[in-house]
């Protein structure tokens, strides 16, 4: 579903039509209303360029009004008798604000992230086991890149007043993206060693670009001289250095399996048996050659306390070298 301009969609009413503060708490409630409708579960409502000014202003009208009411409290507190403080209370109203401001941040997030499942869902249809070579990024990172170029100026510029909610934005669209783009990762299979190179390499940019997400811009010429907030940075290190650690795994040899798994539960934080399936599948492995490797980290799941040696150290429990030996043994015979 597409939305005409937004103003057409939420209906203020005059500023002189408010007698008093529940005049005034009731138009703010029918405000986050209006927004609330915009983002029931099963719809898509897309926002043009016009429309995400409108959802900017809204957001920095409310973070003014959200700090006049907060003053005003606060001063009447001071003028009026001790006694009396416990009945200036904005709670309400102050509640309905940071509503409305949650909610144009969470239409913003909205946007931006149905916007990038196209070049996602792209990159799930490339045949990565005929990729025959690793090349320069592939066309769905140019399309990811170019849409928050699109959109991610126009927000800062709007929010530029309110820099710490143009942060927050930032900060809740790859929180939601990140996993997104993981999930996806699941689904590009089989694939080659070669496929596998170029994801992890299609991976790298994009993590390189969402470092610097906050200050993309349409030109070089036009980027903003300041760093990433530090809150923001932690998150894609954290998720995107997870989807590239993902594809160092399914780009190891599958046998003998007991390497495998030590490579995936070194690699991998919180690794678990159902991402240990999905990895395989992207290796091409059937669910009953699955079996071995299953138990395999099964076992080392069990063994409490026990380190989990690298790929690289020659030594490691008694049962998971026998396991692997039985996996060798039953591959030749």
């Amino acid at each position: 579903m597409c939305s005409s301009d937004l103003a057409n969609n939420l209906q203020f009413p005059a500023v002189s039509q408010l007698k008093d503060l529940k005049d005034f708490s009731q138009a703010t409630s029918g405000l986050i209303q209006n927004f609330s409708s915009l983002l029931k579960e099963g719809e898509t409502v897309r926002f043009s360029d016009q429309d995400q000014v409108m959802i900017c202003t809204f957001l920095v009208t409310a973070e003014y009004c959200l700090d006049t009411a907060q003053q005003l409290q606060e001063k009447l507190k001071q003028k009026v008798d001790a006694s009396l403080n416990e009945e200036i209370n904005f709670s309400t109203e102050l509640d309905m604000f940071h509503a409305s401001i949650s909610n144009c941040l969470s239409l913003l997030v909205q946007e931006l992230d149905i916007a990038c499942d196209a070049p996602l869902i792209s990159m799930t249809k490339i045949n990565w086991s005929q990729v025959q070579q690793v090349g320069d990024q592939s066309m769905y990172v140019s399309q990811l890149i170019t849409t928050w170029r699109g959109m991610l100026p126009r927000v800062r510029e709007c929010l530029s007043a309110s820099r710490k909610y143009f942060t927050q934005f930032c900060v809740k669209f790859v929180s939601s993206f990140i996993p997104k783009f993981i999930s996806m990762l699941y689904k590009c299979k089989p694939l080659s060693t070669v496929g596998a190179e170029q994801l992890l390499l299609d991976t790298h940019s994009l993590k390189t670009v969402l470092m610097d997400l906050p200050n993309i811009c349409e030109s070089a010429a036009m980027k903003p001289n300041r760093k990433a907030p530090a809150a923001f940075t932690k998150v894609v290190v954290k998720g995107m250095t997870r989807a590239e650690m993902i594809l160092k795994v399914v780009m190891s040899h599958a046998d003998p399996p007991a390497i495998f798994i030590e490579q995936y539960v070194r690699l991998v934080q919180d690794p678990d048996a159902v991402e240990l399936g999905k990895l395989l599948e992207m290796k091409g492995l059937k669910r009953h050659d699955q079996v071995t490797f299953l138990a395999l980290f099964k076992e080392m799941n069990t063994q409490d306390g026990i380190d989990v040696p690298s790929p690289a150290q020659q030594t490691g429990s008694p049962s998971t070298h026998a396991l692997a030996e039985q996996s060798r043994v039953k591959k030749i015979g």
